[in-house]
C-alpha cells in the first residue's frame, strides 16, 4: 500500500515533466494575493523556482526585498527586488504592516519602489503587502524581519560616544558635554534633525488596558550639516517631560516635520535619561536615586510574584553552555566575545532563559564566575538577576511586559540604576531580583546522530544505520514535536557512490509552529537554512525570532534551534555528513519514539518498532537495519521540501525508505594493512572512526566523525547532574569563604574581630543536598565583653560628696549591666573554688 501524499505533492505529480522540455507556467495564471500557495496550473510556493512550475508573474507579486532586516524601532527604507512601475508617481505607494499598520512608500527615479519599516513593538517575521493603487487593493506580499535594537548593525544606527557616561551624567564626577556619531551614507540627506523619543507603558499592570508607548518629546538639533557626529551640552528638560527616565535618539531628514513617523530613520541605543533629568537630581542624585528605588520596591510589593514560574538555573558554567535549548547566551556578559560583563563584574559569562515565562513573560538570567561557580545575588551584586520583563520579549509581544528590550528596561534595568548605579541601596534592588540557586535544576537529555550515520539515543544506545531515505528521527506526541532526517549515500574521491549513506537535511515542527529545515547545499556544499520551504539568507541577521521558535546561526557552519517547550536542536556540517543533536528536558521522559529512541532511563527498549514490539539489545546490525527502515517517514507526514527535480523523483515519487540500497553493515569491512595502520593511529578504539574510513575510504570522513562523537560525550558529560545544597547564610558578626554550594564543597566560617565562633567551624554539602552543619554563630568575645563593662562615673552624693558610681556602657540599660555584673561574680566565684580544691589537693600528696 503507499502511503498517503500531501496535497501539493499530488499537484506536483500532476504538474511532473515528461521526457521532453518541461511546460511553462500557464500565462494566464497569476500569483496576486497567491503567494505561497500551490493550486492552479502555476505554482506560487517558494519551492516554485527550483522546480520551474512558477507563475509568470512570481517574483512580481512574491516580493523579494533588499535589506531585508531593521530594528523593531522603524526607520529603515528597503526596496522591493525583481518590481519596477513604469511611471513613478509619489504618494501611491502604501506599504501595509501585520494588516494594520501603514506607512507610505514611494517609487525612485529608477523606478524601483521603496517602503520604510514602521516603529514597531515586536521582533520577529512581519508580514507586509504593497499597493500601487493608493491603498484600493494590496495583491503583493513579502515578510520584514523585525530586530531587537541590541541587535542592529552598527553600521544601521546612531552610536552614544561613551554610553556610561550618557547615563551617569548629572551624578557626581559626570558633567560637560556629550557626543553622537553616525555613518552619513545611513542617511543619504544634507541636514538632518536630532530628536529624544521617551518610552512608557501605561494602565494598571497586567491588565487589559496595559500599553506600550513610544512618544516624540523635544528635539535636540535641527537643521544641522549632516556630518556624522553631534556635540552639546545637556539642559534639564522642562517639568513635563521628566516622567520619560527611558528613552532614545532619532536622527532624521530635515525635509520631515519633528516627531513624523514612519520616515527613514536612525536611532540610538535605548538609555536611562539621566541627561535631561531635572536639576533636583543634578543637585543630589542620590537622594534622588533613592526615593526613585524607594517607589520602584513599593511597586514591586503590589505586583505579581514572577519567580515562581521561572525555570531553575543551571548549576555550572558547563550545563549552562550546553543546554542550548532552553538557555542561551546573554549578549552583555558573553566570555567567547570577550565581554566585560557591565552589570555583573565577577561574572565571565552569563545566560538568559531562551523563552518567556507563560503567564507573566518573565526571563531568567544565570551568571558564573572563572572556575564554573554561579554566582548568587545573596553573595555578589554581580550574581544572576532574574527579570520581569524578558529581555527579548514575548509572543504577543505588542502589549506589556512582553515588549522586546523595552519592558526589560523599565522593570529591570532602570531599577538597577536607582538601586546600585546611582544610589548605594543595591542589597534592596538584589532582594527583589534574587537568584535561582539550581537546587530544582534538571539537565536535559541528549541525543546524536553522525557520521555515516551513527546514533547515540537518548539513554546512551550506540548503532549504525546505513539507510537510503527519509527517517523519523524523533516523535513526541506530548508537543507534537517531529524532527526528520534525509540519509543519501556518499561518493568517494572519484565520484563512485559509497556502501554508506549520511544525514544531509534535517528537519522539525513542534504543534503548529514554523517548519526549519538545514540540509547540505548543492553548489557551496555548505549549510543551507530553509523556512516552510524557501531558503533563508543570513547575510544581515544571524539570530530570528520565529513562529514557536527562535533561531541562530554561528560562524556558518552551525544552527541551533530553541522550540518553545524548551526542547532544542542544533546541526553542524563537521564533515561531508550534517551532525545533529537533539536535547530533550525532562518532561519529554517517556514521551518519545523513532530512531533516537525511548527517553525514560532504559536502554533495553531503544530498539522499538512502531507497532511497539522491541528489539532486545544485542540486535544484529542486519536486524538493525529492519528497525530503521521501519521509522521512514510517510509522505502525508513529511516536512522535508523537494524543490527540485531530483529530490522529487528520489525521495518523493520513490518509497521513503529504499529497499534496494544495499548498505556496509558493521563488521562486514575491510581494509588493506597501510589503511588499517592509518585509521588505527587516527580512530583508536572508536569503532565509529573505524567503521567510517573502512566505509568510505576516507580519514578525514573518519576524523569527521571521531570529532563529532567526542563532542557528543563532552556534552554528555558537562549534562551530568549534579547536587547543590542552595545557598548557607554567613554568621551574623561574621564571614565564610566559599561561595560554592555543590556536593563535596566545604564552607569555613569566621567571626569578626571581637567576636568568637560558637558552632562547627565548617560545613559540606552532603550527597543528600542537605548541609553537614547550619550556620554557627559569633558570639561577643572578651574584647567585645570589655566594652560592655561598666564604667566608673563621677556622680555628686545628694549631700555634695563627690564619689564613684558604676554606669552602663552608652546604649546598654542596667538589665544588660546587672547581667554582666553577676556573669562575672559567678566566674570569680568558680575560679576561687577551683583555686581552693587544687591547693588542698596539693597538699595531701
Amino acid at each position: 500500500m503507499k502511503p498517503a501524499l500531501l496535497p501539493w505533492a499530488l499537484l506536483l505529480l500532476a504538474t511532473a515533466p515528461g521526457p521532453g522540455p518541461r511546460p511553462t507556467a500557464d500565462a494566464q495564471e497569476s500569483c496576486s494575493m497567491r503567494c505561497g500557495t500551490l493550486d492552479g496550473s502555476c505554482s506560487c510556493h517558494p519551492t516554485c523556482s527550483g522546480l520551474g512550475t512558477c507563475c509568470l508573474d512570481f517574483r512580481d507579486f512574491c516580493l523579494e526585498i533588499s535589506p531585508y532586516s531593521g530594528s523593531m524601532m522603524g526607520g529603515k527604507d528597503f526596496v522591493v527586488q525583481h518590481f519596477k512601475t513604469i511611471s513613478p508617481t509619489d504618494g501611491s505607494v502604501i506599504c501595509r504592516f501585520k494588516e494594520s499598520i501603514q506607512t507610505l512608500g514611494h517609487v525612485d527615479s529608477s523606478g524601483q519602489v521603496h517602503c520604510v519599516s514602521p516603529l514597531l513593538y515586536e521582533s520577529g517575521l512581519i508580514p507586509f503587502t504593497v499597493s500601487m493603487d493608493n491603498g484600493h487593493s494590496f495583491p503583493r506580499a513579502g515578510t520584514w524581519l523585525a530586530v531587537h535594537p541590541n541587535k542592529v548593525s552598527m553600521m544601521e544606527k546612531s552610536t552614544l560616544v561613551n554610553e556610561t557616561r550618557w547615563q551617569y551624567y548629572g551624578t557626581a564626577d559626570t558633567s560637560g558635554n556629550l557626543s553622537l556619531t553616525w555613518h552619513v551614507e545611513a542617511l543619504p540627506t544634507q541636514t538632518v534633525t536630532i530628536e529624544l523619543w521617551g518610552y512608557e507603558e501605561i494602565g494598571m499592570p497586567y491588565s487589559q488596558e496595559w500599553t506600550a508607548k513610544w512618544s516624540y518629546l523635544y528635539p535636540l538639533a535641527t537643521h544641522i550639516p549632516n556630518s556624522g557626529s553631534f556635540t552639546f551640552t545637556p539642559k534639564p528638560a522642562p517639568p513635563s517631560y521628566q516622567k520619560w527616565q527611558v528613552g532614545a535618539l532619532r536622527i532624521i531628514d530635515s525635509k520631515n516635520y519633528a516627531g513624523q513617523k514612519d520616515v527613514q530613520a536612525l536611532w540610538t541605543n535605548d538609555h536611562a535619561l539621566a541627561w535631561h533629568l531635572s536639576d533636583d537630581f543634578r543637585e543630589d542624585p542620590v537622594a534622588w536615586a533613592r526615593t526613585q528605588c524607594q517607589a520602584w520596591e513599593e511597586l514591586e510589593e503590589e505586583l505579581p510574584n514572577f519567580l515562581e514560574e521561572l525555570p531553575a538555573c543551571p548549576c555550572t558554567l558547563a550545563q549552562a553552555r550546553a543546554d542550548s535549548g532552553r538557555f542561551f547566551t546573554d549578549y552583555g556578559c558573553d566570555m567567547e566575545q570577550g565581554s566585560v560583563c557591565t552589570y555583573h563584574p565577577e561574572a565571565v559569562h552569563c545566560v538568559r532563559s531562551v523563552q518567556a515565562s507563560p503567564r507573566y513573560g518573565s526571563g531568567q538570567q544565570c551568571c558564573y564566575s572563572e572556575d564554573g561557580t554561579q554566582l548568587l545575588t545573596a553573595d555578589s551584586s554581580s550574581g544572576s538577576t532574574p527579570d520581569r520583563g524578558h529581555d527579548w520579549g514575548a509572543p504577543p509581544f505588542r502589549t506589556p511586559p512582553r515588549v522586546p528590550g523595552m519592558s526589560h528596561w523599565l522593570y529591570d534595568v532602570l531599577s538597577f540604576y536607582y538601586c546600585c548605579l546611582w544610589a548605594p541601596d543595591c542589597p534592596r534592588y538584589m532582594q527583589r531580583r534574587p537568584s535561582n540557586d539550581c537546587r530544582d535544576y534538571r539537565p536535559p537529555s541528549l541525543a546524536s546522530a553522525f557520521g555515516d550515520p551513527h546514533f547515540v539515543t537518548f539513554d546512551g544506545t550506540n548503532f549504525t544505520f546505513n539507510g537510503r531515505g527519509e527517517y523519523v528521527l524523533l516523535e513526541a506526541a506530548l508537543t507534537d514535536l517531529k524532527v526528520q532526517a534525509r540519509a543519501q549515500p556518499g561518493t568517494t574521491s572519484n565520484g563512485t557512490q559509497t556502501r554508506g549513506t549520511g544525514l544531509t537535511a534535517v528537519a522539525v515542527q513542534e504543534g503548529n509552529s514554523d517548519v526549519v529545515e538545514v540540509r547540505l547545499a548543492n553548489r557551496t556544499r555548505g549549510l543551507e537554512v530553509l523556512l516552510n520551504q524557501g531558503v533563508l539568507s543570513f547575510a544581515e541577521q544571524s539570530w530570528m525570532d520565529l513562529k514557536g521558535m527562535f533561531l541562530s546561526v554561528a560562524a556558518g557552519d552551525r544552527v541551533s534551534i530553541m522550540l518553545a517547550s524548551g526542547a532544542g536542536l542544533e546541526v553542524s556540517l563537521p564533515g561531508p555528513f550534517l551532525s545533529v543533536s537533539v536535547l530533550l528536558p525532562e518532561k519529554f521522559r517517556t514521551h518519545t519514539h523513532g530512531l533516537l529512541g525511548t527517553l525514560n532511563g532504559d536502554p533495553t527498549d531503544d530498539f522499538t518498532l512502531r507497532s511497539g514490539r522491541v528489539l532486545p539489545p544485542g540486535t544484529s546490525p542486519r536486524e538493525l537495519f529492519v528497525f530503521g527502515a521501519d521509522w521512514a517517514v510517510h509522505n502525508a507526514s513529511s516536512l522535508l521540501t523537494y524543490d527540485s527535480w531530483l529530490l522529487v523523483h528520489n525521495f518523493l515519487y520513490q518509497p521513503k525508505h529504499d529497499p534496494t540500497f544495499e548498505p556496509l553493515f558493521p563488521g562486514e569491512t575491510t581494509l588493506n594493512p597501510s589503511q588499517a595502520q592509518e585509521a588505527a593511529k587516527l580512530c583508536g578504539d572508536d569503532h565509529f572512526c573505524n567503521f567510517d574510513v573502512a566505509a568510505t575510504g576516507s580519514l578525514s570522513t573518519g576524523n569527521a566523525t571521531r570529532v563529532a562523537y567526542q563532542l557528543h560525550q563532552r556534552r554528555v558529560q558537562s549534562l551530568q547532574p549534579v547536587v547543590s545544597c542552595g545557598w548557607l547564610a554567613p554568621p551574623p558578626n561574621g564571614k565564610k569563604d566559599s561561595n560554592r554550594y555543590l556536593a563535596g564543597s566545604t564552607i569555613y566560617f569566621h567571626c569578626d574581630n571581637g567576636y568568637s565562633l560558637a558552632g562547627a567551624e565548617t560545613s559540606t554539602c552532603q550527597a543528600d543536598g542537605t548541609w553537614s552543619s547550619p550556620t554557627p554563630k559569633c558570639q561577643p568575645g572578651e574584647d567585645t565583653l570589655l566594652k560592655h563593662l561598666p564604667a566608673l562615673v563621677p556622680t555628686h552624693h545628694p549631700r555634695g560628696v563627690p564619689s564613684l558610681t558604676l554606669a552602663p556602657s552608652p546604649g546598654r540599660s542596667y538589665a544588660v549591666l546587672l547581667g554582666i555584673i553577676f556573669g562575672g561574680l559567678a566566674v570569680v566565684a568558680t575560679v576561687t573554688l577551683v583555686y581552693v580544691l587544687l591547693r588542698r589537693r596539693k597538699g595531701n600528696m
